[in-house]
């Protein structure tokens, strides 16, 4: 793909980063990867009306909440809401961040529910702490803020204390045995601390990563279940959670067979708008990012139909499914699954809008060595 200079709607920028996989979310670069990645003046619009709507929902105190049934889950939907800015490169670092307030007074807030051993105080389980970790966590390594060194670390090593013996995590800490769905979190807050360059259990990285090998199934093991591999099938939540954390922890790139095949369950597996599955979409979309040109392309834009253009792809689909008018407008319906049941429209608009922030929110992995 070649680099073409695009005139966006540009939301933030980003401040030096330890590592060099932010720099896409700056304005200097962007727009490059907007364009050459497939993203649209249409998919940052409804990035920038995403994150319009999150801004609303905040708290005085710098919180969000969840409108589902987990309302509870502070330290969660903070975390969600937070990522979501960042990703589109919006930081409580950048002085002409239009969001540099609510990122910060978000940051200030994970910071003051923080415990002493490292855990959330409204952190109900390890789900809610993984997701708020990696909120933390990305902000340090994206910012290289001295203030959030202390705390992101802690949040990772507290991740890695809670550690079940099989190399998973279940809901409550130190747990016999876990789920690959919580697995997925605590993975990608210990990939951001990687990155953040802070110190990150090599131990615990190598059991996790034996808990993903252990619930693989299929020849090549391009489909994951939940504490097992029985049940695993092609395109799930699951499946796209196993596939991400062998791209990132197992050097899985688009040629290793699992990694193909297991693409291509993704793509068997997408849905209409009225069907959406936004937790699913949120990892796919993350796997689909890393996987061939031409898969990812068909992901994106959708396949090519009789006459040879493409439609149904990720970014339209989501585009056309965000609220246009009313109260609720630049948010997404909350979906019948587990993401819109639970979290409700906070929830499901943060992951949305991180999936469409997809052309420039990281890098994908380098392709290894052959």
């Amino acid at each position: 793909m070649r680099f073409v200079a695009l005139a966006v709607l540009t939301v933030g920028s980003v401040s030096l980063a330890a590592d060099p996989a932010f720099e896409a979310r700056s304005p200097k670069v962007r727009d490059k990867q907007l364009e050459a990645n497939g993203g649209t003046v249409d998919t940052e619009k409804a990035v920038a009306a995403g994150l319009a709507w999150l801004a609303k929902q905040q708290k005085a105190d710098g919180s969000w909440a969840f409108d589902g049934t987990e309302t509870k889950e502070t330290a969660a939907a903070t975390g969600l809401a937070v990522l979501a800015f960042l990703g589109a490169g919006e930081s409580h670092k950048d002085a002409k961040g239009k969001y540099k307030a609510n990122v910060q007074k978000g940051l200030d807030w994970l910071r003051k529910d923080l415990g002493a051993n490292g855990k959330f105080k409204t952190g109900q389980t390890m789900y809610s702490h993984g997701i708020a970790a990696l909120a933390l966590v990305e902000a340090y390594a994206q910012t290289q803020d001295a203030a959030l060194k202390a705390p992101a670390q802690a949040v990772v090593t507290f991740i890695t204390k809670a550690q079940a013996k099989d190399g998973s995590w279940s809901y409550k800490e130190a747990a016999p045995t876990g789920d690959l769905s919580i697995v997925g979190w605590q993975l990608q807050a210990l990939h951001a601390a990687k990155r953040g360059k802070l110190a990150v259990d090599a131990k615990a990285v190598k059991a996790a990563v034996g808990f993903v090998d252990k619930v693989a199934a299929g020849k090549d093991k391009s489909l994951y279940g939940y504490n097992s591999n029985a049940g695993a099938a092609p395109g799930t939540a699951l499946t796209a959670i196993g596939l991400w954390a062998r791209a990132n922890f197992d050097d899985w790139d688009a040629e290793t067979p699992g990694m193909s095949a297991g693409a291509a369950g993704l793509l068997k597996a997408r849905r209409p708008a009225n069907q959406l599955n936004f937790y699913q979409l949120h990892y796919a979309t993350m796997v689909m990012r890393g996987a061939s040109e031409e898969q990812w392309r068909e992901w994106n834009e959708g396949p090519k139909g009789a006459n040879g253009k493409r439609a149904g792809g990720m970014r339209d689909v989501l585009v056309q499914a965000q609220e246009a008018n009313g109260a609720d407008a630049g948010s997404w319906k909350p979906d019948a699954a587990w993401m819109g049941q639970h979290c409700g429209r906070v929830g499901t608009t943060a992951l949305a809008v991180m999936c469409l922030e997809a052309y420039y929110r990281y890098v994908p992995p380098e392709p290894k060595a052959k």
